[in-house]
């Protein structure tokens, strides 16, 4: 007896994907959405109200414009919406994005480890956690 393999009931699942990573990714991807859409807010509030932040730390003070600042978390929400999206639809380039900008988060936060420590290894964990989701999944649910 032959296996006919263009019969559907005897195909094999090439690519079942991993139910933990389609959830993970779902969830990251609403945590963008939502950090976005409040990034954009925050872009709005600091160019309307166009100040200059003065943040002191040990042996490193921080000085910025808001309205700087302000124009790069509009930029940033607006790509930021874009990728959630295109997450929740399960386009291919939001996840090499998600992984490209996750990457960067856990370098940015490697940089800051002697400023906010524990908030630091919290932000990387999650950067790993959402990478390992966006690389294992499959994009079906």
């Amino acid at each position: 007896m032959t296996i006919n393999n263009d019969n559907p009931q005897y195909a094999p699942d090439r690519n079942p994907g991993n139910p933990w990573a389609a959830g993970t990714t779902w969830a990251a991807a609403a945590l963008l959405l939502v950090a976005s859409v409040l990034a954009f807010f925050q872009g709005i509030a600091a160019v309307a109200n166009d100040e200059t932040f003065v943040a002191v730390t040990a042996d490193y003070i921080y000085a910025f414009n808001l309205t700087t600042w302000g124009w790069i978390h509009i930029v940033l929400g607006v790509i930021g919406v874009c990728i959630a999206i295109g997450l929740f639809i399960g386009a291919t380039w939001a996840r090499i994005l998600t992984i490209v900008i996750a990457s960067l988060s856990i370098v940015a936060n490697f940089l800051w480890l002697p400023y906010t420590p524990w908030w630091s290894i919290l932000i990387i964990a999650i950067d790993i956690l959402v990478i390992w989701a966006v690389a294992n999944w499959n994009g079906d649910i």
